[in-house]
């Protein structure tokens, strides 16, 4: 667990360096133009950076974009010494011009700042608000899923496959059904085994689950969404030599030996064009809630590893991958 938390705090410091160097300005003249770029502030889930996942992949795309000199900004996780709503009101008070939050599970903080300052602009990432001034972002992250499921489906040779989330939220349930479909689509004798950990941030109860789900349900391949939880599940499921399918970013270097795949949710390149047309449309959306999938490339699946498909997998893979795009097969999403 040392090693974890020195690794997990090393990678947050390369973050943070990057920032500051790209922030850097030499002259008055450069100074004055960062000045009037579209401050943003973006509030990140308790997690924090460092979970090679969601956070991250976020942080990424504003780097771009401030490299770009699109924007400026600065962000805040949330943690013992500061809530996310004091997160929110902190950058409502100093006037940016874009507050974001990072997961629905900021949603109610948010909504509760956004009502207290009703000319202040905010957008929620992976969630979906009614208020004026909150515009939502949200992906198709069910249609990615799918695609997992195929993967796992043609994969398993125990017929018991697993899901391992972070927390049971509404956005999770959408992962975990369009996984199950996936997996039916190609495989309808197997079956798949649930589990939500109730937590994104503890690598140690990710291990636990994992090797239960392993050794008691005889699962040989574990799809697995639940951010620095999830990154103890990936190291067990390769200690136990089983397979493994990750989330959000490219997780193939946490596990080599066991992923196969990740289901991209392409949020670097989401959040970069967000702020780009916030900027580009006088500091405002020209929509007021964005929803994204596999025909906007906004998630997708990885380069398969561990794994090679046969001719005839690889053909249906692509015919499924189509007919969700062009809407002809539906993934079905119950409450």
């Amino acid at each position: 667990m040392k090693t974890k938390r020195v690794t997990r705090a090393l990678w947050s410091m390369i973050l943070i360096v990057m920032v500051l160097m790209l922030g850097a300005c030499s002259s008055t003249e450069n100074e004055t133009a960062a000045d009037e770029r579209t401050k943003v502030g973006i509030v990140l889930t308790e997690v924090g950076l460092g979970d090679r996942s969601f956070n991250d992949a976020a942080f990424e795309g504003l780097v771009q974009a401030r490299n770009e000199n699109t924007i400026r900004f600065d962000y805040k996780e949330p943690g013992k010494d500061l809530t996310a709503e004091t997160a929110f009101e902190q950058f409502a008070q100093v006037g940016v011009d874009l507050i974001i939050g990072l997961s629905d599970t900021l949603l109610p903080d948010l909504e509760k700042v956004a009502q207290k300052y009703p000319e202040q602009q905010f957008l929620i990432v992976d969630g979906h608000s009614e208020l004026p001034n909150v515009t939502s972002m949200s992906f198709r992250s069910e249609e990615g899923s799918y695609l997992a499921g195929m993967i796992a489906g043609f994969a398993t040779t125990e017929n018991h496959v697993g899901f391992l989330g972070g927390m049971e939220i509404p956005l999770l349930r959408d992962f975990q059904q369009g996984f199950e479909q996936g997996v039916q689509a190609v495989n309808p004798d197997a079956t798949v085994q649930v589990v939500y950990a109730g937590d994104f941030g503890n690598s140690k109860l990710g291990e636990e689950l994992a090797a239960k789900m392993i050794q008691e349900q005889d699962v040989d391949v574990i799809y697995v969404a639940a951010g620095l939880t999830g990154v103890g599940s990936l190291t067990e499921i390769q200690k136990l030599g089983k397979y493994a399918i990750g989330v959000d970013t490219d997780q193939f270097f946490l596990a080599e030996k066991a992923v196969l795949t990740s289901m991209l949710k392409n949020v670097n390149v989401s959040i970069y064009n967000a702020v780009n047309t916030f900027t580009k449309n006088n500091h405002s959306f020209p929509e007021q809630n964005m929803v994204e999938g596999l025909a906007e490339d906004a998630v997708g699946l990885t380069a398969l590893h561990n794994i090679t498909l046969s001719a005839e997998q690889q053909q249906t893979f692509e015919d499924r991958k189509a007919e969700i795009i062009s809407g002809k097969t539906k993934i079905t999403l119950e409450p």
